[in-house]
C-alpha cells in the first residue's frame, strides 16, 4: 500500500518593494466564502503588523456555526438554510442546532425542551434588582444590570472549564433571560410581574410574561405567536457581528458567561446594531403622512442629505435580505389578525410599495430588511418601541452563547489582543507646571 502525498499547502507571496525580500503566508480555506491568509506569523517575520479599522477585512475565528454570503442572500446555520429553519423548524430546535451542531431526534427535543422550561424561573431576590431602576428607565439599561448580576445568583455553573456546567449555564441563560426582558417591560409599566408557565411553549410563554395581566386572560392568537416564533429564529446568529464579536472577546478573558452575555448585550444596544428596527419607527414618525413619502425619499437619494431611509439595504446582504421575505409574510398576516387600524402602520406599508417601485432604489438593491418588517410587526404586537432591541437580545442569547461554547471548546483559546497604529505625539520630557506656556 503506498502512502499518498499530501496536497502542497497553499500560501500568499507577500514583498516588500524596497528591500525585495518576500515573506510566505499561509492561505486558509473553509467550507464556503473567501480564503484567508494566516498573518499571525507575521509580526515575528516582518516587524509589521496589519491595520484594518473596524475589522471588515479580518477574520478573527474559525466557526462552524453560521455562515453568511453576503452578495448572493445567503444565511445558513450548521448547514441549514435560513428560510427553511423559519418555515418548518421551531426555535428551541434552532437552539439546539446551534449549540450542538445537529438538529435533535425527538428524545433530545424532548429533553432539551424540559431543560428549557424548568430553568425559566428566576431566583427570587432578583426581583428587588429592578426596585433600584427608575420606572422610565430603558429597558437595555435594565437587562445590562440583571444579566450581569445573574453570575450573583448562580456559582454552581460558573466553571468555564466544566463541560457540564458550560452546558447549564447556557440553558439557563436561553431559558431565563426571556422572562428577566418580559420583567423589565412590566416594570417600566407598573404591572406585576408575571411568572412563567411550564404548560407553554417557549414563545407562547414569553408573550404570556409580557401581555398578561392578573385581572383578565390573555388569549394567544396562533398568527402572533407564529410571527414571534420566526422573529426569534431570524434573529438567533448572524455570525461574527459587533455584539458576538463583544462576547467572543469577553470571553477570551476567560469571564463567567453571565458575564459575556451582558457585554453582548450592551454591544448590542447601539441603533447601528440592534436597534435597527426601532430607528424604522422614529423615522416613520418624521416622514408623519403618507402625502410626505415622495419628499423624504428624495431627500434618501441625496448624498448631501443626512436623511436616510432606515430598514431598506443591508451591511452584509448586498443583494437582498434573505430573512425579509419570511418576515414580510408574517408582517401581513399579523396586521391581518389583528385588524389595526394605526397610521404609522399605513404609512410603512406605503413606503414599502413606492421604494419597490421604485428605479433608484431597484437598481441599488435597497429592499426592506428583516428590520423593517419586525419593526412593524412587533408594534403591532403591542410592544413598545423601547422593548425592540430587548427583543432582538432575547433571539440572540442563543447565538452568543453559542459562539462562546465554541471559543471554549478551543484547545487554542487565547485572550484577544487587538494592536494598534500609534499615530500621538513623540517622546517628549515632562515640564514642570510653572515652566508651562
Amino acid at each position: 500500500m503506498t502512502k499518498e502525498t499530501p496536497a502542497p499547502e497553499k500560501t500568499f507571496t507577500l514583498k516588500n518593494d524596497q528591500t525585495g525580500e518576500e515573506w510566505q503566508l499561509p492561505v486558509v480555506e473553509g467550507t464556503y466564502g473567501p480564503h484567508c491568509i494566516d498573518i499571525r506569523k507575521l509580526y515575528g517575520q516582518t516587524g509589521h503588523f496589519t491595520l484594518d479599522p473596524s475589522f471588515t477585512a479580518t477574520g478573527s475565528c474559525k466557526s462552524k456555526i453560521t455562515y453568511i454570503d453576503g452578495d448572493e442572500g445567503v444565511l445558513m446555520h450548521r448547514g441549514y438554510d435560513i428560510k427553511e429553519l423559519a418555515a418548518d423548524s421551531t426555535y428551541l430546535e434552532t437552539c439546539y442546532l446551534l449549540l450542538y451542531g445537529e438538529l435533535p431526534n425527538k428524545k433530545e427535543l424532548k429533553e432539551f425542551t424540559a431543560h428549557i422550561t424548568n430553568h425559566t424561573m428566576v431566583h427570587e431576590q432578583i426581583k428587588s434588582i429592578y426596585q433600584g431602576f427608575r420606572r422610565d428607565a430603558h429597558p437595555m439599561a435594565i437587562m445590562c444590570g440583571v444579566v450581569g448580576a445573574m453570575s450573583a445568583f448562580y456559582h454552581d455553573s460558573l466553571d468555564i472549564w466544566d463541560p457540564e456546567q458550560r452546558r447549564i449555564s447556557a440553558h439557563r441563560l436561553i431559558a431565563k433571560i426571556p422572562t428577566l426582558a418580559a420583567m423589565a417591560m412590566k416594570y417600566s409599566k407598573g404591572q406585576p410581574y408575571v411568572y412563567p408557565r411550564n404548560d407553554l411553549n417557549y414563545t407562547e410563554n414569553f408573550l404570556h410574561m409580557c401581555f398578561s395581566v392578573p385581572a383578565e386572560e390573555y388569549k394567544l392568537r396562533p398568527p402572533v405567536v407564529k410571527a414571534m416564533e420566526r422573529i426569534l429564529i431570524l434573529h438567533a446568529d448572524h455570525e461574527q457581528n459587533a455584539s458576538t464579536s463583544t462576547v467572543r472577546l469577553a470571553g477570551s478573558s476567560l469571564a463567567n458567561p453571565m458575564a459575556c452575555i451582558a457585554s453582548g448585550i450592551t454591544s448590542l444596544w447601539g441603533p447601528s446594531h440592534g436597534g435597527a428596527n426601532q430607528a424604522v419607527l422614529e423615522m416613520l414618525d418624521q416622514i408623519g403622512h403618507k402625502d410626505n413619502i415622495p419628499e423624504f425619499l428624495e431627500r434618501a437619494k441625496d448624498k448631501s442629505d443626512p436623511f436616510k431611509l432606515m430598514g431598506f439595504g443591508h451591511r452584509v446582504y448586498k443583494n437582498f435580505d434573505p430573512r425579509a421575505a419570511v418576515m414580510k409574510e408574517s408582517c401581513d398576516e399579523v396586521l391581518a389578525e389583528l385588524g389595526i387600524d394605526d397610521p404609522q402602520l399605513e404609512l410603512a406599508m406605503e413606503l414599502e410599495k413606492i421604494a419597490l417601485n421604485d428605479p433608484y432604489f431597484i437598481d441599488r438593491k435597497l429592499f426592506p430588511n428583516v428590520d423593517f418588517y419586525s419593526g412593524i410587526i412587533l408594534k403591532a404586537m403591542g410592544f413598545p418601541t423601547e422593548m425592540f432591541t430587548v427583543l432582538f437580545a432575547v433571539s440572540r442569547t442563543v447565538g452568543w452563547i453559542s459562539q462562546w461554547k465554541e471559543m471554549m471548546e478551543e484547545p487554542s483559546i487565547k485572550i484577544g489582543r487587538p494592536r494598534q497604529l500609534y499615530t500621538g505625539a513623540p517622546s517628549r520630557p515632562y515640564v514642570p507646571i510653572e515652566k508651562r506656556k
